[in-house]
């Protein structure tokens, strides 16, 4: 079977936000998604939005830019949309968050989407599809030919542990701390076409391998390969599905622009050199679970013989790295932005709130209040967060 791969001829950029709704009044997740899609898609052909999106669960929904140019543009593209969600929120008593779980919601009790083809997974997946409350950041990144997406994606495998430690915000699920600070990208784990990707040698492997999925119904579209990294034949980018949820549009903004600017420079040197390092496949899975269970306070593998180097100084120097890049796609403040992140990420943020607020009723407050003010949550907002509640 042969896959068109319709090329990009810059690095552009497109960015989706699963968002959360929620009650006001309990902070329970709330299934309203397809009232609120109705009213969103009036005057729109087809009645639908093109901007705002069912997911799996009926308490979600997907918000998507257009094809931006620069982060900029992709970051006031989801503020336009999420206000006007917002608008359908508020006047149904609703909250928004965005995280990579739900601290305390169970899934069994979230309503599937209407859409067919969601009733299809969780037919066929069962529990592993049923079980998917989690929520992530999805950024799409245009490349210029099919080869160099595959190369690309092979060598973005090495940075999975700086998206996944930057962007952990996934510790309590259905109640509970887990230990983790990603348990979302462990759950998301249990469907056999998610997860990590496989390291393929070209475009050629790529579409056998598609082939061979569809052929022996494993899938029924490319669609439903949700790797971790993915070169996206429709979009002619690579996406990176690494990052859990975020609060703050800051934050979205901040794993953009290092993608953006990790495509841009790897597409220079593959023009350049031919070649892109990629690790063993061994170091790549383990390195996704120490991200996973310590975020950037891991230390990762980062050559053959064990050498260990702190997530936070490779996160730093990624970012000392990528700066001239960034200067050229003007995106310099939002990358500097994920020193900031590392510092104290969304899942270091959760469990202050949680032990500031004595439940995670106060996680969900903090969550609320970060989306709403586009800044990270400090303890002393505790005590306003509880007399205003």
């Amino acid at each position: 079977m042969q896959i068109e791969f319709n090329s990009s001829e810059t690095t552009s950029l497109g960015v989706e936000m699963e968002l959360e709704l929620v009650n006001a009044g309990s902070r329970e997740l709330h299934s309203a998604a397809s009232e609120i899609l109705h009213e969103l898609g009036l005057g729109h052909p087809g009645g639908e939005h093109p901007k705002a999106k069912h997911e799996l669960l009926e308490s979600t929904v997907e918000i998507i830019t257009g094809v931006c140019a620069t982060v900029a543009e992709a970051r006031a593209d989801l503020a336009g949309t999420l206000a006007e969600l917002r608008a359908e929120t508020e006047r149904r008593n609703l909250e928004i968050i965005c995280s990579g779980t739900h601290p305390f919601s169970r899934w069994e009790d979230q309503q599937i989407s209407p859409d067919p083809r969601y009733h299809a997974l969780v037919e066929e997946k069962q529990w592993l599809a049923r079980r998917l409350q989690i929520f992530g950041i999805h950024v799409h990144v245009g490349v210029r030919s099919a080869e160099k997406a595959i190369a690309i994606a092979n060598a973005l495998s090495s940075y999975i542990p700086h998206f996944l430690g930057l962007s952990a915000s996934s510790p309590f699920w259905m109640g509970r701390d887990t230990g983790l600070a990603s348990a979302r990208s462990k759950i998301f784990e249990g469907l056999p076409t998610a997860g990590l990707p496989y390291q393929l040698s070209g475009w050629a492997e790529f579409e056998t391998f598609m082939t061979t999925l569809i052929s022996a119904k494993a899938i029924s579209s490319i669609r439903e390969v949700w790797w971790d990294i993915r070169p996206h034949p429709t979009f002619g980018t690579v996406e990176l599905r690494i990052c859990d949820g975020l609060p703050t549009l800051r934050e979205v903004a901040a794993v953009a622009a290092m993608s953006h600017c990790l495509v841009e420079w790897m597409n220079g040197a593959h023009d350049r050199d031919g070649d892109l390092p990629v690790h063993r496949s061994w170091i790549v899975r383990d390195n996704k679970w120490r991200a996973a269970r310590y975020g950037v306070e891991a230390e990762i593998i980062v050559n053959d013989e064990g050498r260990l180097v702190p997530l936070r100084d490779a996160i730093a120097d990624l970012v000392t790295q990528l700066t001239p890049v960034a200067d050229r796609l003007g995106c310099s403040s939002e990358l500097a932005y994920a020193l900031v992140m590392a510092e104290r990420p969304s899942y270091v943020r959760q469990r202050e709130a949680a032990a500031a607020g004595g439940s995670l009723v106060a996680v969900v407050d903090s969550l609320v209040q970060e989306l709403h003010t586009d800044e990270p949550w400090e303890p002393a907002a505790a005590g306003a967060m509880r007399s205003s509640g």
